[in-house]
């Protein structure tokens, strides 16, 4: 028969063993999200960022470099232009913003573009959104292509005249300013050219 002061002492080691694993689990894990984070890079060429200034029911200035940011954009049809959206994993509060740009054709430069903006709050239930492309202009935009095939670095900096109401529920974000540089995907020109 196993004394039972032995027993207790082998509990009380097992669970010092459990203790030491896990305050020490927290390490590598919080290691590892760093180090995905860095990972994360809007463009390849280093070179993407957004730039915003918002105000109202969110009171803050955005300023998000090339490394830690998400960008991905596309073409749309209706309204045919693009959309393009931007996020910084493990910032607080978690933002999402999504422009649209109307009219916007592959490469091609252009000014006084109608800009529809939605801004998600992730992990809540806030989002606020133009519900249109008419109080937000993008007055400067340039494209140049990238690496990967119909693909394009497109540059824009805009404003907007009046704020993104909350879609549901109560409250305003105005963006007063923004600037951006992302990546829009208009699919491969061969594919394109091949549907056309």
């Amino acid at each position: 028969m196993i004394p039972i002061k032995e027993i207790h002492a082998g509990l009380l080691l097992a669970a010092l063993a459990l203790l030491r694993t896990a305050s020490a689990s927290p390490a590598p894990v919080a290691a590892a999200a760093a180090a995905a984070n860095i990972d994360v890079r809007c463009l390849e060429s280093g070179d993407g960022y957004l730039r915003a200034k918002l105000a109202g029911a969110v009171e803050t200035s955005i300023d998000w470099p090339n490394a830690g940011t998400r960008c991905q954009g596309e073409s749309r049809s209706d309204p045919s232009g693009v959309r393009l959206s931007f996020q910084r994993p493990g910032a607080k509060p978690d933002f999402l913003f999504v422009f649209g740009l109307t009219g916007i054709e592959r490469g091609a430069a252009a000014t006084a573009v109608a800009t529809n903006l939605t801004l998600i709050v992730q992990g809540t239930p806030k989002i606020y959104g133009t519900q249109g492309d008419s109080r937000c202009t993008v007055d400067s935009l340039t494209q140049s292509p990238a690496k990967t095939p119909g693909a394009y670095r497109l540059e824009a900096r805009g404003f907007c005249v009046a704020p993104a109401h909350a879609v549901r529920g109560n409250g305003a974000v105005l963006v007063s300013t923004f600037e951006f540089a992302g990546l829009v995907d208009y699919g491969d020109a061969t594919t394109e050219l091949a549907t056309h």
